[in-house]
Order: C-alpha cells, then sequence, then structure tokens
C-alpha cells in the first residue's frame, strides 16, 4: 500500500497559455514551480496521476551529503539551506529534521571507502567525521553489532515525503501557479524546431519554455522525440514500524539495513544492500553504458525477467498524437520484494535489539530512474531549444529537490544557477 500523501486542492480549470509548462509533479517540477511562482513567472505543473504520487512520496526522505560523488555536494549544501527554511516558505511542515546520518562498516574494507570520500572531499568544509566504535555506541546506544566503524554527519538529515510535496505545491498554488493533475502531456509543439507548447489529453497550452521533470517516464517522452536518454530502473522496497523506541532519531545507514525516525514515532526500514532490478528492453538499448558502475554494485542488485518487462515492452515507444503510454499507466505502483523488507528487519534487530519486537504497520515499494554515474542530468535538451530536463535523480533526488528544481527553475528562464550545472549535463553520457 503506497504512503498516504497529503491532499492538495489542485486546479480543475485548463489554460489556453502560460510561460513555463512544467511536466510532472514531483517534487522536483514542483521546487521549479515554486521557485518560477515566487519570481512572478506564470507557470503550469501537468500530472498524469497525481502529485508525488510515485517515487516522490515512496523514498526514505533522506537529505544528505555524505557519500555523494564530490561534484554533487554543492548542491546538497544548497539544498540544506532551503530545507532548513522551507517550512517557513511553505507555511507547512515538512517533517525536516538536521538530526545526523551515520553510515556503519562491519569491515576495515568497508571503512576505507568512506574514508576515501572524506578525503575527496576535504576541501569542502563538511562537518563530516570519522567514529569509532566507541562513539557508535555512545551514539547510538543497546546495540550488538560488531563495528568496524562508520562515518556520520551531523548537519544531514531527513524530511517526510508524503508531506514536503504537498507542501511544496500549495505554496506554489497560493502564489500563482496552476497545477492540473490527471492530465498527460503527450508530446511538444514546435514552431521553427522551438518548444512553443505541449499536446495533453486535455489539448494544447502554448508556452514560452516546457520543463521535463517527469522521473522514470522522461526516457520514454524523450525517446518519442527521437533523443535517447540513459536511464534504467530499479526498485526500492520500504517497511514502516509501529510507534517504537529507538537507538536513536537520527537517521542509520548499515551494509544492509537502513533506519530513520518517523513522525508517528515508528522508523522507516529499508534493506539497504539490496535493489530490484527488473530488466526492460532499454537494457539492450543502453546496458552497455553501465558496465563500470554494475561491477561495483553486481552484490546489490537482484535483476530478473519477469512481468514488469512484458509491460514495459506493451507501452509504445512511438506515438502522434493519440493516446500515450502516460495515460494508460498512470502510477507505477511496485510490488513490495516483501523478502527483502523481512531480511531488513532481522538485519536491524540482529544489530538493535530493541527492534526484535517492531510490528510493520506498512509496507510499499516505489521505482525510480537512474542514470549511468549516479548524478541527474539538469539541462537544456539538445536540439530542441525551449526545452529543458530535470531528471534521473538515481534515488537521491529527494534531499537534493529543493535546490536542484530552482537550478531547472534558473536555467529555463536564463537567470544567474544556484549553482554551477556542470555536472548535470546531458551531453556527459
Amino acid at each position: 500500500m503506497a504512503p498516504t500523501i497529503a491532499s492538495v486542492d489542485t486546479s480543475r480549470d485548463f489554460p489556453a497559455s502560460t510561460t513555463v509548462v512544467i511536466i510532472g509533479g514531483g517534487i522536483i517540477g514542483l521546487t521549479a514551480a515554486l521557485t518560477l511562482a515566487e519570481r512572478g513567472v506564470p507557470v503550469v505543473v501537468l500530472e498524469k496521476g497525481r502529485l508525488a504520487g510515485e517515487q516522490s512520496s515512496r523514498n526514505l526522505g533522506w537529505i544528505r551529503k555524505t557519500s555523494r560523488h564530490g561534484e554533487d555536494v554543492p548542491l546538497a549544501l544548497a539544498a540544506d539551506r532551503l530545507w532548513a527554511n522551507m517550512a517557513e516558505r511553505t507555511g507547512s511542515e515538512v517533517g525536516y529534521r538536521p538530526s545526523g546520518i551515520m553510515f556503519l562498516s562491519r569491515t576495515p574494507e568497508q571503512l576505507a571507502v568512506h574514508e576515501g570520500w572524506l578525503k575527496s572531499v576535504s576541501d569542502l568544509s563538511l562537518d563530516s567525521k570519522l567514529m569509532s566504535t566507541r562513539d557508535i555506541d555512545n551514539y547510538a546506544p543497546g546495540g550488538r553489532g560488531q563495528w568496524a566503524g562508520g562515518i556520520l554527519t551531523s548537519s544531514d538529515g531527513y524530511a517526510e515525503p508524503t508531506l514536503a510535496s504537498s507542501a511544496i505545491a500549495r505554496a506554489a498554488i497560493a502564489r500563482g501557479a496552476v497545477i492540473v493533475e490527471h492530465c498527460a502531456v503527450r508530446n511538444i509543439v514546435r514552431t521553427g524546431g522551438r518548444a512553443s507548447g505541449v499536446v495533453t489529453e486535455r489539448g494544447e497550452i502554448s508556452c514560452d519554455q516546457v520543463l521535463l521533470a517527469g522521473g522514470l517516464w522522461s526516457r520514454r517522452f524523450l525517446g518519442n522525440i527521437g533523443i535517447s536518454l540513459p536511464t534504467l530502473p530499479l526498485v526500492l522496497s520500504v517497511l514502516r514500524t509501529g510507534p517504537m523506541e529507538g537507538p536513536t532519531d537520527s537517521a542509520v545507514g548499515g551494509p544492509d539495513f537502513s533506519f530513520r525516525k518517523h513522525r508517528d514515532g515508528g522508523f522507516i526500514v529499508t534493506q539497504r544492500g539490496a535493489l530490484d532490478a527488473p530488466l526492460t528492453f532499454d537494457h539492450l538499448l543502453v546496458g552497455s553504458k553501465y558496465l563500470s558502475s554494475l561491477r561495483s554494485q553486481w552484490g546489490l542488485l537482484k535483476m530478473s525477467l519477469g512481468k514488469h518487462f512484458w509491460r514495459d515492452l506493451a507501452l509504445s515507444r512511438r506515438w502522434a498524437q493519440g493516446r500515450s503510454p502516460f495515460e494508460r499507466v498512470r502510477t507505477m505502483d511496485p510490488p513490495v520484494n516483501e523478502q527483502f523488507n523481512r531480511d531488513a528487519l532481522r538485519n536491524l534487530a540482529a544489530a538493535w535489539p530493541a527492534f526484535e519486537n517492531a510490528t510493520v504497520e506498512q509496507s510499499w515499494a516505489g521505482m525510480f530512474d537512474v542514470t549511468p554515474d549516479s548524478n541527474p542530468v539538469i539541462d537544456a535538451v539538445p536540439g530542441v531549444p525551449g526545452l529543458t530536463l530535470a531528471t534521473g535523480f538515481s534515488g537521491h533526488g529527494f534531499g537534493t529537490s529543493p535546490a536542484a528544481g530552482q537550478l531547472a527553475a534558473d536555467l529555463v528562464m536564463n537567470e544567474t544557477p544556484i549553482i554551477r550545472p556542470t555536472p548535470y549535463r546531458f551531453g556527459r553520457f
């Protein structure tokens, strides 16, 4: 069962024109819309299903700098500043807690990875520090895990995915943004080669700029206009426990579990060392770009050729003005891997006995798009002036979403970007 998302009263009106159309009502598109609306730019967000109905409400809620690529850390730092002010900015609770994130290592080899990362970002003045076994026991008491050490970034934290997107959407609407749910975009309208509008299932909207923030669906949308974006799907299974006392209110990631406190008093838990990797036809088309990352993550992925392959294959890859794949699948709702969730809770209880009697209140799964280098694309789309892309966040876009959405808005309106956008250029693949 998917998490319950805070409600938003979206528009029933369908505008004929605007300045910017945003395709996709996930948290990236919504933060871009809020940024534009605050600047007085007319903007319309079009969502094929429900706002934040896919990965934007199904992720873990972590907001971290730890273990990000060094070139991705400036975006995370900018996001920290924006998260700190998000409740005031939106006038709503988003569950933001900068309570720290600690990653644990069982072996010296695992610890060496954290040591290497810390050295690689030594010039960024982060508050990350290595943790000894004693430090870990003091920070999260009551454990019986045998740890070689760990790493803690005290300024990392989390927010609530079921609250944040809705708060941002309501704030954008209050500032003049128009948000339309259950309205799939079928295609781009071009005038003289330039994007000048969109074709939706309800009609056309003319505009000056289009921002594609379609998450998992961005590759298929671009493929229809002859542009190849190399992304592939992964599935994360998650559980939420009932209210209980835990070892810490910080988020903790072990080699084969992770947990963080939920606003209702329970914990969000996942098997951090396991992801489902459903095979698709796209693996044949772009899979070679992932060989290096596959070698390093082979033990994390459970590859399978099953129902998702055939369902994905049945969805159109080319269409004109008729019914699009986005109208056939309004919400991607993958099945939960209950074995992964059972393993996660067992592994966690072995490390902290406080979880031995935890009850599972809810479980769900989310499918997200991953790029070959696990960094997103936030850039103008080559060959289509007026079309900008913000996608491929590889399962960690929630944390950087306030800054990523603002960066996308900056690029759309040709404003000075919040951070240097070079790491996210389309052409790097």
